[in-house]
């Protein structure tokens, strides 16, 4: 089965990280800009403190990390999905993990330069970032329990031939005749 919504959110996220990262390494008002994109007005007298490269440099480079991580997620799961469904797992995990820990620094680091109404952008995009984990779980589980209920019938079809299998092996050694059970005496 492919994963088609595992494969678009991973999609989604690698370019929404990225384009993150691009906007706080890009033009004047780089790390104000990307924040503004997220929902975040920051104001003048905070944009000196953004711009300095010391907070501009590590937080494109870790947005960058988590578009890669994305990136690797989907590249995983197009190629790898049916020959190793649980790596390709545990890197959407990773991704999501790290992804979840950027805005949290984002969240804690806005904090501290005192930045209003931080806290329920960030929410918000946790909550949108839990919801595509979820959903990717579930699209996972449910690829997974279509062959184990396909398992499950061959099982049952396998028992049910070995039991007539026996019974007639029975009644042919004992030397009576083999009446239909739907038949009645």
């Amino acid at each position: 089965m492919r994963h088609v919504l595992t494969s678009f959110l991973a999609f989604y996220w690698a370019l929404v990280f990225a384009l993150l990262a691009f906007m706080c390494i890009g033009g004047s008002r780089g790390v104000a800009s990307a924040l503004g994109v997220l929902g975040i007005a920051v104001e003048d007298s905070h944009f000196a403190d953004l711009q300095h490269g010391a907070i501009v440099a590590p937080l494109a480079i870790a947005l960058l990390v988590v578009a890669v991580l994305f990136c690797w997620a989907l590249v995983e799961t197009l190629l790898n999905v049916t020959t190793s469904p649980d790596t390709s797992d545990g890197v959407v995990r990773i991704a999501f993990i790290s992804a979840s820990g950027m805005l949290s620094l984002i969240l804690i680091g806005g904090a501290a330069q005192g930045i209003d109404g931080l806290f329920m952008v960030v929410a918000v995009q946790l909550t949108a970032l839990l919801a595509s984990y979820v959903a990717v779980l579930a699209e996972r589980h449910s690829a997974l329990a279509a062959p184990a209920a396909e398992g499950e019938i061959r099982a049952a079809a396998h028992r049910m031939a070995s039991g007539a299998a026996h019974s007639s092996l029975l009644s042919r050694i004992s030397g009576r005749l083999e009446t239909n059970p739907r038949e009645g005496r």
